[in-house]
């Protein structure tokens, strides 16, 4: 269903920060680097010349780095890239060519090997007329002993909502060796329509105005989103892995459509969602692998998943369980079937038998090697949410009857032991169990990351009791939370209600936008939720934190 129909669930207040134990290392303050950030305008509908939207850099090895920017000319032309050790690249260690033309929207992707590993370095692209892009920095993968990491991971920006203080934050600190976005990097709606005309935040540029569906228009909104100056400083800043979910695309796409497309007047959806992932590569520094892994020294190996389009089945939908059903006996004796039949297919899948497999070994390998963690860097929830009984009850008087609908429908399902969320891992438990299956084969230390839901949880995963491993799931930079349905109700009343309700879940925050500082050692991995003050004013102030941790054979979470 689409995120501005959902009902997003979170938890209690945060306590006060407390630091991470963390390095600062080889730090850069907003001088020479990012001086050009602060004039670049935040629409990018009026076409610039040569360098126009900053650089990138992303899928990072211990010996190579793919490099990103953008160059806007009157004909294709070769760039020059570079890459040294140090910001004045009096040694270059690492060059070449690349074009930019328009067949690729003028984006150029270049990818640099022979580097060293675990080491930053700074890189540039030059014009044939000796027009320089602004300079990276950049971070190989590290080899051997790792004492510590540190990832900056993001999820569910929408431009409408707000400013990306998230991103901003980030920067600012400048403490991480990896950023991480879990998807929703963008939204495809149309403007007026999640937020609506009234909820759009001043200031913000949302470029096509019409909602994205053809190559043009997922390239203009890649365009939009990436001349925001926080996001362009963020990008400067760090090497990032990226996965996209379903607004890259559709809403609540699947392998063959999503809800928010419709073949009739939008055409077929494999054009879509090729002109989608064609745009996205182009724009991000990202592979064409639709799944890797990357090995963090000794210390863990992370795995990015696909989960939405390549072998996702179709989502459940309530509203088809319980049609024609009007007495609630009917209701529940219609959901009780579907709970024992369907719900339960087992060849309902998210990842597919060959994704599945290549994780099932790459979880088994980084074992055997002795590292502490395996790491899932995906897009939606994996732990198990119902609504909690009577929580219908207590929504104020002047919810919308959609909303309202929803919530009821939610609690009537979780008294059938269904999910409140059918568009998560909950939609597809028997996939769900063969991933959770495969870890404890490998007897791994599973640490699950995720987003989607626009608020944050903290999550005991096992399989019919038996511990397999936590998940750090994430709050969005903008896009709203639960406190935008239930905002009359004190979000530590929603949270207690929900972590009373599901066993699984340890904590959750309900009202408060922001991002994950992600720390993992050889004796703890660590998740730092952090909470910005405000969206709606471009600031970079905290409201708070709240920090979750687990220790290696501990499968569970415990305080930080």
């Amino acid at each position: 269903m689409p995120d501005h129909w959902e009902i997003r669930m979170f938890a209690t207040e945060p306590p006060a920060a407390r630091p991470l134990t963390l390095d600062r290392r080889m730090l850069l303050r907003s001088t020479a680097i990012g001086a050009g950030l602060v004039a670049m305008p935040l629409s990018a509908a009026a076409p610039q010349r040569g360098f126009s939207h900053g650089v990138a850099s992303g899928e990072p090895g211990a010996d190579s780095m793919l490099l990103w920017t953008r160059f806007v000319a009157d004909q294709p032309v070769d760039l020059t890239w570079e890459i040294a050790p140090g910001m004045d690249f009096a040694r270059v260690v690492a060059s070449g060519s690349a074009s930019a033309s328009p067949d690729t929207d003028w984006c150029v992707r270049a990818s640099a090997t022979g580097l060293e590993p675990g080491r930053w370095y700074y890189y540039r692209f030059v014009a044939p007329d000796g027009g320089m892009s602004m300079t990276g920095r950049t971070r190989t993968l590290p080899v051997g002993p790792v004492e510590r990491w540190r990832m900056a991971t993001f999820s569910c920006s929408n431009i409408g909502f707000g400013w990306f203080n998230a991103y901003a934050h980030a920067a600012e600190r400048d403490e991480f060796d990896l950023l991480l976005h879990l998807g929703d990097y963008y939204y495809e709606y149309p403007k007026g329509t999640y937020p609506d005309a009234d909820a759009f935040q001043p200031g913000r540029v949302l470029a096509p105005e019409h909602e994205a569906v053809t190559l043009s228009d997922y390239r203009l909104r890649h365009a939009d989103y990436r001349a925001d100056p926080d996001l362009q400083r963020l990008l400067q800043l760090y090497p990032i892995v990226m996965v996209w979910d379903d607004h890259e695309t559709a809403n609540d796409s699947w392998e063959g459509g999503a809800e928010n497309h419709q073949p009739d007047t939008e055409g077929p959806w494999d054009r879509r969602k090729s002109a989608a992932l064609t745009a996205y590569r182009e724009w991000l520094p990202v592979s064409d692998a639709d799944w890797a892994q990357y090995e963090i020294g000794d210390l863990a190996t992370l795995f990015r998943l696909e989960t939405r389009l390549d072998a996702r089945s179709q989502q459940f939908r309530l509203e088809d369980v319980l049609k024609g059903k009007t007495t609630p006996e009917a209701m529940m004796a219609a959901l009780t079937a579907f709970r024992d039949d369907a719900y339960r297919d087992p060849s309902r899948e998210m990842l597919g038998r060959d994704q599945l497999a290549w994780l099932a070994d790459g979880m088994k390998a980084s074992k055997d090697a002795r590292k502490p963690w395996q790491v899932l860097v995906q897009q939606v929830i994996m732990g198990h949410l119902v609504t909690p009984a009577g929580f219908a009850d207590a929504l104020p008087a002047g919810v919308p009857d959609y909303v309202r609908q929803r919530v009821q429908a939610g609690a009537l399902a979780a008294q059938a032991g269904l999910p409140l969320n059918f568009d998560a891992w909950d939609g597809y438990p028997a996939a769900r169990d063969r991933v959770l299956e495969a870890a404890l084969s490998a007897d791994a230390d599973l640490v699950v990351l995720a987003g989607d839901s626009h608020n944050a949880w903290a999550f005991d995963l096992d399989r019919a009791g038996e511990r397999v491993g936590v998940e750090f799931a994430g709050h969005s930079v903008t896009s709203p939370g639960f406190e935008s349905y239930l905002g009359s109700i004190a979000p530590k009343d929603v949270a207690g209600a929900l972590v009373g309700a599901n066993p699984q879940l340890r904590w959750a925050e309900t009202a408060r936008r922001g991002y994950m500082a992600v720390e993992l050692t050889p004796e703890r991995a660590t998740s730092e939720y952090r909470f910005l003050s405000d969206v709606r004013q471009r600031g970079t102030a905290l409201a708070g934190t709240h920090r979750v941790a687990t220790r290696p054979g501990l499968r569970r979470l415990e305080d930080a």
